[in-house]
C-alpha cells in the first residue's frame, strides 16, 4: 500500500468539510447532496490534494467552498470547459464538476454537450430544481410548461429540457439520476459515477424550498414514492409499487405500465440493461403522473476517455518529432527586432 493510500484510509467525512460557513437557505436540498459527497470521499481512497471540485455560477456552484479539497469557482456555464483543460493537463487528478439546471443547461449547454460527447474523465453533478434560485426565482431550462415565475408572470411557454435525455443524446457513457432526500440511493449512484472511466453525468433532483418548494413532491412524498419512483437495477425487471405489483413492459414501440396478475407476470416486463441505448432513451422520457420517474443508472458503457487518448497522442508526437522546445518555437522562422 502506498503512503498516500495509507494516509487516506484514516480520513473520514470531517476531513472533507471545509472551514467555510455553508451559505445555502435553511432546508435547501443542497445540504443533503453535500453531506453524501463528503461521506463518499473517504471511501474512494484518494488523497484530498488529488481531488478537485469545479463549478460555474448558481446556488450549487458554491459547492467547492465547502469541500476541503482543491477547487475552482469558475464562470457561468464554463465549468465543463475548465474541468476539461485541467483533466487533460493533469490526468492524475480526480475532477468533479458541480452545476445546476440553469448554469449547465442554459448558458453552459454547449460546454456540457461537448464534455459529454468527448467522454472526458469527469464526474458531473447537475442539481435540478427547475428554477433559478440564486437570482431569486426566474424560470429555468427545466421548468415545466406554464410555470409562473418572476420572469414568466403569465406562465412559461417553453418546453422543458430533460437532462437525462440531453446527456443520452450526446452519447454520454454514464448517465444516472438520483434525489437529494434519498441519501442511501444517492450515495450508491455517486459511488458508481466515481468508479466510471469517462464522463459520468448524474442528475440530482433537488428541492428549492424558497423559490420552487415541492418541485418533485409527487416523486418524493413518503406516501406515494413507491408508486412514483422506478428504481433501475441492471439485469432486473422494471418493477415498482409498494408491493412490487406494477411494472413496465413494451407495447409495440412504446412503454406501458401494467399491474401483475390476470395473466401478466414478471416475465412480461422489460429487464433493465445499462448498455441498451434505445431502452435508456425511452426510460428518460418517463415522468409522473402517467409513469413513475426512473432513478438509478440509465446507461453505463466503456469507451476510451478523451484525456487518455489525448495523452497517448501527445506521446506519439513526442516520439516522432522529439521533445518540444518552446524557446525554439518562438525563434523559428523570420524574426526581427523593433528599434526603440
Amino acid at each position: 500500500m502506498s503512503e498516500n493510500a495509507e494516509a487516506t484510509t484514516a480520513l473520514n467525512r470531517k476531513d472533507f468539510v471545509s472551514d467555510q460557513d455553508v451559505r445555502w437557505c435553511p432546508g435547501c436540498g443542497d445540504y443533503s447532496i453535500l453531506a453524501q459527497v463528503q461521506r463518499l470521499m473517504p471511501e474512494l481512497g484518494i488523497p484530498r490534494e488529488n481531488i478537485v471540485f469545479i463549478s460555474g455560477i448558481g446556488c450549487s456552484s458554491r459547492f467547492p467552498y465547502y469541500m476541503n479539497t482543491y477547487g475552482f469557482h469558475s464562470i457561468h456555464g464554463r465549468a465543463p470547459a475548465i474541468a476539461t483543460g485541467l483533466k487533460a493537463s493533469r490526468p492524475d487528478l480526480t475532477v468533479w464538476v458541480v452545476t445546476g439546471d440553469g448554469d449547465g443547461l442554459s448558458i453552459g449547454g454547449n460546454h456540457l454537450l461537448h464534455a459529454l460527447r468527448r467522454n472526458v474523465d469527469l464526474k458531473i453533478l447537475l442539481f435540478n430544481n427547475r428554477i433559478y434560485g440564486l437570482t431569486k426565482g426566474q424560470y429555468s431550462p427545466t421548468s415545466e410548461r406554464g410555470k409562473v415565475t418572476k420572469s414568466t408572470p403569465l406562465g412559461s411557454i417553453d418546453y422543458p429540457l430533460h437532462p437525462i435525455t440531453v446527456a443520452l443524446g450526446a452519447e454520454a457513457t454514464f448517465v444516472a439520476r438520483s434525489i437529494d432526500v434519498e441519501a442511501k440511493h444517492l450515495t450508491s449512484v455517486l459511488r458508481r459515477a466515481s468508479e466510471h472511466k469517462g464522463t459520468a453525468f448524474v442528475e440530482i433532483l433537488q428541492n428549492c424550498n424558497i423559490f420552487n418548494d415541492g418541485a418533485f413532491a409527487n416523486i418524493t412524498d413518503k406516501d406515494q414514492k413507491a408508486d412514483a419512483q422506478l428504481v433501475l437495477e441492471h439485469g432486473k425487471p422494471l418493477l415498482f409499487g409498494k408491493n412490487h405489483d406494477k411494472g413496465i413492459r413494451m407495447a409495440g414501440h412504446k412503454l406501458e405500465v401494467v399491474e401483475l396478475g390476470n395473466g401478466v407476470s414478471e416475465a412480461d416486463l422489460l429487464v433493465h440493461d445499462e448498455q441498451d441505448p434505445a431502452l435508456a432513451f425511452l426510460l428518460s422520457t418517463l415522468m409522473p403522473p402517467t409513469f413513475p420517474a426512473p432513478v438509478g443508472v440509465f446507461r453505463a458503457v466503456d469507451r476510451p476517455p478523451y484525456d487518455a487518448a489525448m495523452g497517448e497522442q501527445v506521446e506519439r508526437a513526442k516520439a516522432k518529432l522529439g521533445t518540444p522546445d518552446l524557446d525554439a518555437l518562438f525563434n523559428q522562422g523570420d524574426t526581427w527586432d523593433v528599434a526603440p
